[in-house]
C-alpha cells in the first residue's frame, strides 16, 4: 500500500512540474505575441562617439547655418556626418530626437533613410554577381527566370518576362506610377490581389509579376520603388536567406555597420535608439497600409517599411552610413567590399539612364543619393574633392522629394564656412572592431572583427 502511495506522489509531482513548465511557456508566448522580435543591444561606432567629440571651434559658423536652416523649415531634429578620403572628421546631432520628451539629438540616434536603402540593395546585388551566383543579364520572371515560383507565374503582360536584374537596378523595368506608387497605395494593391492587409514582400512581388507594364523593359527610365522591392526578393531567392539577414551578414556587419535594420511603420515598434518622426503641421492623414481601416499619419502607417525593404525600409545612423560608403568607394583609404570594376559600373556616367543604386553621378565625379519619406529626408553626397557627407532629418517638408536639394545647397554653403578641418579620424575610436586585413594570393582579404563571439568573414576587397 505504501508503494502505491509513493507512486501516486511521484505522479502528482511530475504532473505539477509539467503544468508549471507549460504555464511558463504560455506566459512567454503571451508576452511576445504581437510585439516586435527581440532585438539585441545595438553596437557600433555611433554608440562610442558623441556630440562632444565634434564640439569644434572650427565648425561653429557651419553649425549656425545648419541651425538657421532647421528653424526656417521647422525641422525638429537632424544629424550630420562628414568625412574626407575615408577619414571621419565630424558627426553630430542637432535639435530634438523626441519633441515630446525633449530628448536631444545625438550621434547614437538612427533614422529611416528612405531611398538611400536602394544603394544598400544594389551593393548586395553586385556582391552576388561577383560571387558568380547572379548576372545582371539574368531574367527575373517567367519559367526560366530567377523568381520562377508558382505564385509569380500569373504573368498577364508577356513583356514582364523580359525584365532583367539590370533593368530593375536602373529603373528600366517598365513599371508605371500613373495611378500612384503601389508601395504607397497598399490598400488598393490588396484589393486588386484579393488579399487582406498587411501585405508581405511576396504579395508585392506577385503584384509586380502580374501587373501590366507601361513600356518595354530597357526602353525608358521611370523611377520605380517596386523594382527594388523585386530586387529584395531576388536577393532572398539567390542567397537562400531573408533579405535583411543576407545584407547584414554578408555586407553590413563585416564592414562594421552593426546597427542598420529594416524598420517598422508603427511607433511602438521603433528601435531603442530610433528617433521620432514629424510632418508639417498641415499634413493630412492617410489610409493605413497596415490595416486599411484607420486613418493614420503618413509617417506612422502610410507605408509598410517591412515591405518597402530594399527600396526604402532601412534605418541607420549617419556615422554608419559613412562607414558603408568607404566600402563602396575605391578612392579612399579604407578596404572595399566590392571590386573596382563593380564600383565603376555602379557609378558610370550615362545621361540616358540611372546609375546603379545611386541617384546621380556627374562627369565631375560627384555621386549623390537622396531619400524622402513622410517624417524624414536624406541627402548623401560623395564629392570629387574627397569629402563625403550625409544629412538626415526626422521631419519631412511640404516640398517632398525636392527637399534634399535644399539640404544640398545649405550644406555646400555651410561647409564653405569651415576654413580648415583638424587632422583626425573618428573611425579610430572604434576599438571594438579593428579589422585585421591580410593580403591573400587570390586577391581576397580576411577581415576579422574583434568582437566576442564573432567569426571571420572572407571578403573581396580592394586596397589602394
Amino acid at each position: 500500500m505504501r508503494a502505491v502511495y509513493k507512486r501516486i506522489l511521484i505522479l502528482l509531482t511530475l504532473s505539477l512540474c509539467v503544468i508549471t513548465i507549460c504555464r511558463i511557456h504560455y506566459l512567454r508566448y503571451l508576452s511576445s505575441e504581437d510585439s516586435p522580435e527581440e532585438i539585441e543591444s545595438p553596437q557600433g561606432l555611433h554608440l562610442i562617439i558623441s556630440n562632444n567629440d565634434s564640439d569644434l571651434e572650427e565648425t561653429r559658423r557651419m553649425e549656425t547655418s545648419i541651425e538657421r536652416f532647421m528653424a526656417q523649415w521647422e525641422i525638429e531634429g537632424a544629424s550630420l556626418a562628414i568625412m574626407k578620403n575615408g577619414h571621419l572628421l565630424y558627426s553630430k546631432g542637432f535639435g530634438k530626437a523626441n519633441r515630446e520628451t525633449g530628448e536631444p539629438m545625438e550621434v547614437r540616434h538612427i533614422f529611416r533613410i528612405a531611398s538611400l536603402s536602394k544603394l544598400i540593395t544594389a551593393t548586395g546585388i553586385m556582391k552576388l554577381c561577383e560571387s558568380g551566383r547572379l548576372s545582371l543579364n539574368d531574367r527575373v520572371f517567367g519559367p526560366d527566370g530567377i523568381l520562377n515560383d508558382s505564385i509569380f507565374l500569373n504573368i498577364r503582360d508577356k513583356r514582364v518576362q523580359k525584365i532583367t536584374v539590370e533593368h530593375l537596378l536602373r529603373h528600366q523595368g517598365g513599371y508605371s506610377i500613373r495611378a500612384g506608387d503601389p508601395l504607397f497605395c497598399m490598400p488598393s494593391v490588396a484589393r486588386q490581389l484579393g488579399k487582406t492587409l498587411p501585405l508581405t514582400l511576396d504579395d508585392m512581388v506577385q503584384y509586380a509579376s502580374s501587373t501590366r507594364l507601361r513600356y518595354e523593359p530597357g526602353s525608358s527610365n521611370i523611377y520605380s520603388n517596386l523594382g527594388y522591392v523585386v530586387l529584395s526578393k531576388v536577393i532572398e531567392k539567390v542567397s537562400g536567406l531573408p533579405y535583411e539577414t543576407y545584407m547584414q551578414d554578408s555586407i553590413l556587419h563585416p564592414i562594421g555597420c552593426m546597427d542598420m535594420h529594416i524598420g517598422y511603420s508603427s511607433p511602438e515598434k521603433r528601435f531603442p535608439n530610433e528617433v521620432h518622426y514629424y510632418e508639417p503641421s498641415d499634413a493630412e492623414p492617410t489610409e493605413s497600409a497596415l490595416d486599411g481601416k484607420t486613418m493614420v499619419p503618413k509617417s506612422y502607417g502610410g507605408s509598410d517599411l517591412q515591405v518597402l525593404s530594399g527600396a526604402g525600409g532601412w534605418v541607420a545612423s549617419p556615422t554608419e552610413l559613412m562607414r558603408f560608403i568607404t566600402a563602396i568607394d575605391d578612392q579612399d583609404s579604407k578596404p572595399d567590399i566590392l571590386k573596382p570594376s563593380s564600383i565603376a559600373l555602379m557609378t558610370e556616367k550615362d545621361e540616358n539612364r540611372y546609375p546603379i543604386g545611386w541617384m546621380r553621378t556627374t562627369r565631375g565625379d560627384d555621386w549623390t543619393r537622396t531619400g524622402t519619406l513622410a517624417g524624414s529626408s536624406v541627402m548623401l553626397k560623395r564629392q570629387h574633392n574627397g569629402y563625403t557627407w550625409v544629412f538626415i532629418t526626422n521631419t519631412s517638408s511640404w516640398s517632398g522629394s525636392r527637399f534634399p536639394r535644399k539640404i544640398e545647397n545649405m550644406i555646400r554653403q555651410a561647409l564653405d564656412k569651415v576654413k580648415a578641418w583638424p587632422k583626425r579620424d573618428l573611425f579610430d575610436k572604434d576599438t571594438t572592431l579593428l579589422p585585421a586585413v591580410d593580403s591573400l594570393d587570390n586577391g581576397t582579404a580576411l577581415i576579422t572583427p574583434k568582437r566576442r563571439g564573432s567569426s571571420p568573414e572572407r571578403l573581396s576587397v580592394h586596397r589602394n
